[in-house]
């Protein structure tokens, strides 16, 4: 994967390049059972009872607009335990460090973001497909002169849907999310999202994912839509490496980032 994306695709191809993820063997990229570093998209996975999972996961944006470039650098480390075998308890602890830089000056800024709490529910499962909503709240922890949070708490609400037809696994989802703010950012979002996994040895997997939301920014309709390919290599059962490129399929969306982890499960 490399900087082709940037140019091979536009938005005007974002229902096409969905279908190809979903339908077309041999485009995707990574994830197992449980939600797998690279992926945006979530799965119904769970960790079950009484047993528990750390994702530690650092994105690298570079991104170019109106003579500014800003390269960006997220680090998220997630914790999750299983209440009971469908349902997830999840802690997740961001740090951003981000640059801007003109022709004039660069500005840098770094910090704790807002910490998110979640739970998976897993409510429907049979013959390989399952179904599970993941409500979340962020809290306002993250310094909001400093662009690192929004200064008010918010909520979301994920509905997730997963097939596996052996090799293949498929995930869709669909959200709401009440962006609270003290600016003048839309407040009411929506985001979907299509991944697709394949094994390609017992240790190796490949996936593929394509996403677009509502953009905030109330000055602007054009909705940010990335793609994501990448891998997963599991040289034990309960430890996974992931990486991957993601690519912006519209000017909001950040031009190119590099994005991968670990998970440990225990």
């Amino acid at each position: 994967m490399n900087l082709i994306f940037r140019t091979y695709f536009k938005r005007k191809r974002i229902v096409m390049l969905m279908f190809l993820v979903l339908f077309l063997p041999g485009v995707y990229f990574t994830a197992n059972a449980l939600a797998a570093i690279p992926l945006v998209t979530d799965d119904t996975g769970t960790q079950g009872k009484g047993k528990a999972q750390i994702e530690l996961c650092a994105e690298y944006g570079h991104d170019k607009e109106g003579g500014v470039t800003t390269k960006t650098t997220d680090v998220a480390t997630t914790m999750s335990y299983g209440i009971l075998d469908p349902v997830d308890l999840m802690l997740t602890i961001p740090y951003q460090f981000s640059r801007s830089k003109d022709d004039e000056s660069t500005t840098r800024v770094d910090g704790f973001s807002d910490v998110a709490v979640e739970v998976k529910w897993r409510f429907y499962e049979k013959e390989g497909f399952s179904v599970a909503v993941k409500p979340g709240l962020t809290l306002p922890t993250g310094n909001e002169d400093r662009d690192l949070g929004c200064g008010r708490a918010t909520y979301y609400l994920y509905l997730i849907g997963s097939k596996e037809i052996k090799p293949w696994a498929f995930h869709v989802n669909f959200a709401y999310m009440r962006n609270d703010n003290k600016g003048d950012d839309r407040k009411d979002l929506w985001h979907a999202s299509l991944a697709s996994t394949v094994d390609v040895t017992k240790n190796l997997k490949l996936a593929g994912d394509i996403g677009v939301e509502t953009n905030p920014d109330r000055s602007l309709n054009t909705l940010p839509a990335y793609i994501l390919g990448g891998f997963i290599y599991s040289p034990k059962e309960n430890f996974d490496i992931g990486l991957g490129v993601k690519s912006g399929l519209t000017k909001p969306e950040t031009d190119i980032s590099v994005r991968g982890g670990i998970t440990w499960r225990f």
